[in-house]
């Protein structure tokens, strides 16, 4: 009896073939923005990750304009301290060459005052204290500068970015669970006639909420399916323009394999996600209202 009203039940209740288009295509739109704010969210990590990396062993050393032609003597100095893997001078030529883009012959007039720099690239555990102190005793009113500092600021927005993606991506699977309720619940409101006679034949609640975890199964992976297509193409047209060119700055790719490794993963657990929510959803309505 029990076999023969599953079967039934499972004709009358979700015919084989039919798909819910309207939880195929939420399930489908919310696999595509997870995707591609998953992907936006690793990219951020990584370019943050990237800048900090080549920035953190980086010092800039500011000679005034006073003493900017004792530059070679500050280098020497520099080269020769502890800790200092190279130094790499920049002149006051140099700057107000690069200042003549902005400030045209501006740039050129003796009234404005511009320092010369010197690039400093420490060994890993270097001292910067201890560069600083030499050059500042030997070169009074000469200014260090780290680049992480600087950038501080961007990287802080870099790092927020990737938080708020992240957070984008939780809410989008919250939003899938939602759906996902919704959907069980019409469900077994339409059917609820046709769940009773299933129960008055010896069905127990779980076997009917066996059958809706096969249909939302099969909404799950054929919206995950759509969803992610669309996706993967959006990320191929992003691949080839902006995504490339950050690529090619930063000396890497934008997505590491297991970044990758991590989006072909993603759609996956929205089945799951989807499976999971509709197993409790059912079984809750059911253990309520039947």
């Amino acid at each position: 009896m029990k076999l023969a009203g599953s079967i039934a039940g499972e004709r009358t209740l979700l015919p084989a073939g039919k798909v819910h288009g309207p939880t195929t295509a939420v399930i489908a739109i919310m696999t595509f923005a997870m995707l591609l704010v998953a992907a936006a969210g690793l990219t951020l990590s990584n370019a943050a990750g990237v800048i900090a990396k080549g920035v953190e062993n980086r010092i800039i050393i500011e000679l005034p304009a006073g003493i900017a032609e004792e530059l070679p003597k500050a280098v020497a100095a520099v080269r020769s301290t502890p800790g200092v893997l190279s130094a790499t001078p920049v002149s006051e030529a140099e700057m107000r060459g690069t200042l003549q883009r902005w400030l045209g012959n501006a740039a050129a007039a003796h009234d404005l005052p511009v320092p010369a720099l010197v690039t400093v690239e420490l060994k890993p555990g270097a001292q910067p204290a201890l560069i600083q102190a030499r050059v500042a005793g030997e070169f009074p009113g000469a200014a260090m500068v780290t680049e992480t500092a600087e950038l501080g600021p961007l990287l802080g927005s870099l790092h927020a970015l990737q938080w708020l993606a992240f957070s984008l991506v939780l809410l989008v699977a919250v939003a899938t669970s939602a759906a996902v309720v919704l959907a069980a619940r019409g469900a077994l409101d339409t059917h609820r006639s046709t769940i009773e006679i299933m129960h008055g034949i010896g069905a127990t609640d779980r076997q009917i909420t066996r059958l809706f975890e096969r249909k939302i199964a099969t909404d799950a992976l054929i919206g995950t399916v759509i969803g992610t297509a669309a996706a993967a193409a959006g990320l191929v047209i992003a691949g080839g323009t902006g995504a490339a060119l950050a690529g090619e700055l930063a000396g890497e790719a934008p997505l590491g394999a297991f970044d990758l490794l991590i989006l072909a993963v993603t759609p996956f657990l929205v089945v799951l996600l989807a499976i999971l929510v509709a197993r409790w959803a059912a079984l809750k309505a059911l253990r309520e209202t039947l």
